[in-house]
């Protein structure tokens, strides 16, 4: 059976198109695995924490008056979640770029061209302000070695910045912000509460109150 041609059409379309963004991939990302462990990391964050809070807004199971402090409590956890990622695992990246960049750390090969440059005042190497690729001689003897070590480097620097925030400094953060959080939450609610709660005639508010705390103090378990 000959296959309609629209359909032809559309896997060549599909084709084309997913051609085009392996390009657009390979284009930025090709020469800084680092920089793509760092954004695909934040795009899973970004889209674990999409489905956590549609989890929660779907939940026929959950009383809206809940989803009130809910939905707004998993978009903040989402956004400690993203932040924290981003800014610890890119932080980590750039400083393991810059220390490659000035010659601070460096492979065997890195080293021998250090050696090899005319005039270098090595004192400088490992300093802040001193940069590997502006030295004579770089394109043309050490470009791609150097490119694969600082890649090797970046990624490895991604790696631990991503575990160090999702294991340690994202937690933290999160749970000392759902602690706070939920205090508010609980305080609102039982002001909501108490807003609707009326004594008996004839007799305060405040005695009424006690003499609920007396008769439901000695219940048992």
């Amino acid at each position: 059976m000959k296959t309609p041609q629209f359909v032809d059409d559309i896997f060549k379309y599909l084709s084309k198109k997913g051609t085009s963004f392996k390009d657009t991939v390979l284009k930025k990302y090709g020469e800084q695995p680092g920089t793509m462990l760092v954004h695909t990391g934040v795009l899973g964050w970004i889209l674990s924490s999409l489905a956590q809070v549609a989890a929660v807004a779907f939940n026929d199971k959950i009383p809206a008056e809940q989803k009130v402090f809910l939905i707004p409590q998993e978009i903040a956890d989402a956004a400690t979640n993203i932040i924290s990622f981003y800014a610890v695992t890119q932080s980590l990246k750039s400083l393991g770029s810059k220390l490659v960049k000035t010659g601070k750390l460096k492979n065997v090969k890195i080293s021998k061209f250090l050696d090899s440059v005319d005039g270098l005042d090595k004192s400088k190497i490992g300093t802040w302000d001193f940069d590997i690729t502006k030295l004579k001689g770089y394109k043309e003897n050490i470009k791609t070695d150097f490119v694969d070590f600082k890649n090797g480097v970046d990624v490895y620097a991604g790696l631990a910045g991503s575990i160090l925030s999702c294991n340690i400094i994202t937690p933290i953060i999160r749970n000392k912000y759902a602690s706070e959080r939920q205090k508010d939450v609980l305080a609102k609610m039982n002001a909501d509460k108490m807003k609707y709660l009326q004594a008996p005639r004839g007799i305060s508010m405040s005695d009424y109150l006690q003499k609920v705390y007396v008769k439901h103090s000695d219940l048992k378990v």
